[in-house]
């Protein structure tokens, strides 16, 4: 499977296909425009300092997803978070239990509400306009959470799988991935996601579910001084 590759570089094979009008390209680096997502990735080498120091007038603190970047003199690196990228090629078989809702951008307020909870920090507010979002509601309330963020031609990333602190261990994430899971399939995609290397419990889960490690990623976190 030669396309796979493109996982290695997950965001630039993002913006250079599904998420292209969401770029902003500076030829051998590109980031997505600071209101869908605060990442961007590098193709080539040359130039990187220029590049993100013209990108770091738009949004103070942002991410570069893979190699170790070059930085210009006002940009510093605060924090290289370690994760690990995980892949499924199966749908999963998984008895739905609960009601299940395609989100819209009538349920953005709530869904901007319970990712404040989580990590407000990478959840811009057109993340939400990145791909399919769905929900499990209890008693009007919107209990968890699981979306789409990142596609390519051929892979779409499993993204924002948050549960309300009130609504956890009643089974609705394993829901929420399956339904989204098995719904990328359904479209002759392929799922992949992001899980930091030291959450050992959703490295479970999603093992339990199907996924498995494809690689170790690095997500820079670099900031305007």
């Amino acid at each position: 499977m030669e396309h796979i590759s493109k996982l290695d570089n997950p965001v630039w094979y993002s913006l250079s296909e599904t998420h292209q009008n969401h770029v902003i390209n500076f030829g051998n680096i590109k980031f997505y425009k600071p209101d869908y997502a605060p990442f961007g990735a590098i193709k080539f080498d040359e130039n990187i300092a220029k590049a993100l120091a013209e990108y770091s007038k738009l949004i103070k603190t942002f991410l570069i997803v893979g190699s170790k970047p070059k930085l210009p003199e006002n940009v510093t690196i605060v924090n290289r978070l370690s994760g690990l990228q995980m892949v499924t090629f199966n749908k999963i078989d998984l008895p739905t239990t609960e009601k299940i809702i395609k989100l819209n951008s009538s349920h953005l307020k709530e869904v901007l509400g319970l990712v404040k909870l989580v990590y407000p920090e990478y959840f811009k507010e057109k993340t939400f306009y990145m791909g399919n979002y769905y929900g499990i509601f209890k008693n009007n309330q919107l209990a968890a959470i699981t979306g789409e963020r990142m596609q390519t031609n051929d892979f779409i990333e499993v993204s924002a799988v948050i549960t309300h602190p009130n609504h956890t261990r009643q089974g609705y994430a394993k829901q929420l991935i399956a339904h989204t899971v098995n719904t990328i399939i359904s479209q002759g995609k392929i799922p992949f996601l992001h899980v930091a290397e030291s959450n050992t419990g959703p490295i479970k889960l999603y093992e339990s579910l199907g996924f498995t490690i494809r690689r170790e990623m690095s997500f820079w976190v670099l900031t305007r001084k």
